[in-house]
């Protein structure tokens, strides 16, 4: 992947909401699903935002990896508990996984506020 994890994310920002316009009805009930799949329960946000960093990395879906770099930041997410669930996720799925994990550490690192270079 060459692109930027925040050039990525306002490119499908701006196609899904031509989407939006398009089908309004099944991503309004798309939305729906992710309010109440994110809604604080036994999980909380930050827990369920890294699992589905964990599910992006194993699906391969850059996007899905990107997105969820940003909120699990903006749910308090730390760089430590990034990697502990990028470890997961190639434990679960070996070498496919660990290239996306990579790209799972440069979309939080390049969407960190702070955008200084982790060690």
């Amino acid at each position: 992947m060459s692109q930027s994890y925040p050039e990525l994310i306002d490119d499908l920002n701006a196609a899904i909401g031509k989407l939006r316009e398009g089908a309004p009805d099944p991503m309004r009930g798309f939305s729906a699903l992710a309010r109440e799949a994110l809604k604080p329960g036994a999980l909380d946000v930050k827990t369920k935002e890294l699992i589905a960093i964990g599910i992006a990395i194993a699906t391969r879906c850059d996007g899905c990896i990107g997105f969820h770099a940003k909120a699990a930041i903006k749910a308090g997410a730390t760089r430590e508990e990034i990697l502990e669930t990028l470890s997961m996720a190639i434990y679960m799925g070996a070498g496919p996984s660990m290239i996306y994990a990579a790209e799972a550490l440069r979309a939080f690192d390049e969407l960190s506020p702070s955008q200084e270079t982790q060690a």
